[in-house]
């Protein structure tokens, strides 16, 4: 059973007497929006705003007009990332490599744009840019005027809104040194800019800790320690395998943020190594948690683990929204709808981080690998079922109605050379593969990029309801020892003619490979496939899925993607990435993150899809919308290097 608040006040403070809290009333909808209120049509933060809802209240575009909805500009700004611009007051901004891009959200016409001279690199490497996933606005206060905030390689940097110029009162010239550096975005909540950390996933290496800088100064406010250390609290969670940790960061690309309290909600990843753990025997604490902390001191609230111990690279990619529900009990709760790689969906009480829907510790498989350690339990949802597919028998494999006659001999063929695919159902660990033994390889479902992956849920807080991309992926390797330091080898021509071995070591580096075969059922001399490769599983292998946060009930699940090559009639089996959709008040889901070159919008009460868009390139970002300077809704997309942007025919 979950300690309660005080409980774990108490261990935290090391307290010798009782302590007792007053906890008050959650806030209302309204009232969590007056302290956050921004203008309708702004879109301030990646997720729009800092309870990462990624709900626009914008509703001139809706179910009844989308269909009307054309192209009004595009603008090529000739690199791939995966930003989501920010707009203030009808100006778009955004990172592009070594620039800081303003549009008029309108045109897309340039208002500026900053090139940045970074110095030449000090060790081998690529120089430095901005961060590819965007950056952060600050509003500014009476002595200061608004900020850009962005990471760039190992620098904190901030420039001014209206120029793109570094403000050079913060920091050294406009920078401040962070080591390791941050390539997600600053969440900025107050006077305080809160980054991850990009430490390698190594068994040992650089901290990964989240750290806090003032906005205004570029002063160091706090920095969390994700891997207590001796005498800490939890600390006796790593079995003496907490020192030099690697892993265990928040590289989620930003910070949930409660304004009304004060309280940031981190996301912190898994520990290395990914898939071995035998040196760091417990729960791992605080390794796959969010973590509440107060915004401007750090200082601990909660935990809430997701996974104990991890060995399948689950990590934690944001702390989802935050939006007010109601429970089957009838009491009310601002809360997080916190889903992840694993697709298992919790919402979790911010106050105190207590399940509001139930959670139950469930037995899972162990494993066989020499040293290593397995968590009995594992924290599963009672009411809502994973979001993907979990488990997976010979039955499972697809057939020739399924996609065609040549793709699923070709799934069969390698599941006969492989001896099979072991699988247990959730969390089945890596089996163990002595030496000179016949491959034993295990499939992990969801494995791999996920799940839910870094794109997140979208939330409409009006509802309760909760949208996520939830793929169907694999992960299929083994265990076995590798002596001395060197890289073991790994050839990824798996899913072709299996090489002699698929190698994954102790030292739990990936990757491993997928269960997948080409469609076309052939192979090149080398092994490769010849034509698109597809799951050998049943599909669909993505859908886009509404939870009903107040219930835990699935409302809607849709297959999101299609494959062109596919005989017409069984195309939209699911083809998508890691980016995730947004929502409008028009009752619209809109969502990229397809490998199909679309942009589509679904009816959020139905699913059904009712509009879609033939894109230059896939859009591997998430959505958003805005009111332009001319008083219209739009709804854009970053896609294959470019901004484009929608909105109703005038």
């Amino acid at each position: 059973m979950r300690a309660s608040k005080a409980c774990k006040l108490a261990i935290l403070l090391a307290c010798s007497t009782a302590c007792s809290t007053v906890t008050p009333g959650p806030l209302s909808a309204n009232e969590h929006e007056q302290a956050s209120a921004m203008p309708d049509g702004d879109w301030r933060t990646i997720h729009r705003d800092l309870a990462s809802r990624r709900y626009s209240p914008l509703a001139d575009v809706n179910r009844e007009n989308v269909a009307d909805l054309k192209q009004a500009w595009m603008y090529p700004f000739r690199a791939f990332n995966s930003a989501v611009p920010v707009v203030i007051d009808g100006i778009m901004y955004f990172t592009a490599q070594n620039r800081i891009i303003a549009l008029d959200g309108a045109t897309g016409e340039e208002v500026w744009v900053h090139e940045h001279e970074f110095p030449a690199p000090t060790q081998p490497g690529p120089p430095a840019t901005f961060s590819a996933r965007g950056l952060a606005y600050w509003p500014g206060n009476d002595s200061h005027d608004p900020r850009l905030i962005v990471t760039a390689g190992q620098s904190l940097m901030a420039f001014d809104v209206a120029t793109g110029e570094p403000v050079t009162s913060f920091g050294d010239g406009g920078a401040v040194a962070v080591d390791p550096g941050h390539r997600g975005t600053p969440t900025v909540t107050g006077n305080v800019a809160i980054i991850g950390a990009d430490s390698l996933e190594n068994p040992q290496g650089p901290e990964g800790n989240p750290r806090a800088f003032d906005v205004v100064t570029g002063e160091k406010l706090w920095e969390f320690d994700t891997t207590p250390d001796e005498g800490e609290p939890f600390h006796e969670t790593w079995g003496g395998g907490a020192e030099g940790r690697g892993g265990t960061n928040m590289w989620g690309f930003a910070a949930t943020v409660d304004e009304s309290t004060g309280t940031a909600y981190l996301p912190i990843a898994g520990p290395a190594h990914n898939y071995y753990g035998g040196d760091r025997p417990g729960s791992n604490l605080f390794g796959n948690s969010v973590v509440a902390v107060d915004a401007k001191t750090g200082e601990y609230k909660w935990h809430f683990q997701t996974v104990h111990h991890d060995i399948w690279d689950i990590d934690m990619s944001h702390a989802g929204p935050l939006i007010p529900v109601t429970a089957p009990d009838g009491q009310q709760h601002m809360a997080l709808a916190n889903v992840g790689k694993s697709s298992l969906f919790y919402v979790l009480d911010a106050e105190d981080g207590e399940p509001v829907l139930p959670v139950e510790e469930r037995r899972v498989p162990p494993g066989d690998v020499p040293g290593e350690y397995y968590s009995p339990t594992q924290p599963f949802p009672v009411i809502t079922p994973p979001l993907s597919r979990v488990e997976m028998t010979y039955q499972d494999i697809v057939s020739a109605e399924d996609t065609s006659a040549e793709h699923a001999e070709a799934c069969y063929a390698m599941w006969e050379r492989a001896g099979g695919f072991l699988n247990m159902g959730p969390f089945t660990p890596l089996m163990y593969r002595a030496e000179g033994q016949p491959p034993r390889s295990t499939i992990q479902l969801p494995g791999g990029i996920g799940g839910v992956n870094w794109g997140g849920p979208a939330a409409d807080p009006n509802t309760g309801m909760v949208y996520v991309n939830a793929l169907d992926t694999s992960l299929v390797g083994w265990v076995e020892k590798v002596e001395g330091d060197e890289p073991y080898s790994f050839d990824t021509s798996a899913a072709g003619p299996l090489p002699e071995y698929d190698r994954a070591s102790v030292d739990g580096k990936g990757p491993f490979f997928t269960f997948s075969a080409p469609l076309s059922g052939e192979y090149d001399d080398n092994g490769r496939p010849v034509g698109p490769s597809l799951p050998c599983y049943k599909p669909p292998w993505a859908r886009l899925t509404a939870v009903n946060a107040n219930t835990g009930e699935i409302a809607w699940a849709v297959p999101l993607g299609q494959y062109d090559e596919l005989p017409e009639g069984r195309r939209v089996l699911g083809n998508a990435g890691s980016a995730g959709p947004s929502v409008t008040a028009g009752g619209l889901v809109f969502v990229g993150a397809t490998n199909d070159r679309r942009f589509r919008a679904f009816d959020a009460s139905s699913g059904e899809q009712l509009w879609e868009a033939q894109l230059q390139g896939n859009a591997n970002a998430n959505p958003f919308s805005y009111r332009g300077s001319d008083g219209r809704q739009y709804v854009a997309i970053n896609a294959g290097g470019q901004i484009v942007s929608f909105a109703l025919q005038q």
